[in-house]
C-alpha cells in the first residue's frame, strides 16, 4: 500500500484528508493516489500531522526528505 493510501485509511476518506489539509477539493488527493501527480512537499508535514505520525514525510517523499533519521520509528500500515 502506498503511503498516501495509508494516510487516507488512517484519516478515513480522501474527502476527510482533503479537509484536514485545508484543500477545497479531494481531486488533488485522487491525483496523488493514482500517481498522476506526486504529493507536494509542502503537504507532507501536514499529512504527517493529520495521521498522528502514522505516515511520515520521509515515506511520502523520500526524494525530497531523504530517509527517516536514525531513531525515528517507521510505522507500518
Amino acid at each position: 500500500m502506498k503511503p498516501i493510501e495509508r494516510a487516507i485509511k488512517v484519516v478515513g476518506t480522501q474527502e476527510q484528508l482533503a479537509h484536514a489539509l485545508g484543500l477545497k477539493y479531494q481531486s488533488s488527493i485522487s491525483q496523488w493516489v493514482t500517481g498522476r501527480r506526486p504529493v507536494p512537499p509542502m503537504q507532507c508535514l501536514p499529512i504527517e500531522k493529520a495521521t498522528g505520525g502514522a505516515v511520515t514525510r520521509y515515506e511520502l517523499r523520500p526524494d525530497v526528505f531523504g530517509p527517516a533519521p536514525d531513531g525515528e520509528l517507521k510505522k507500518a500500515g
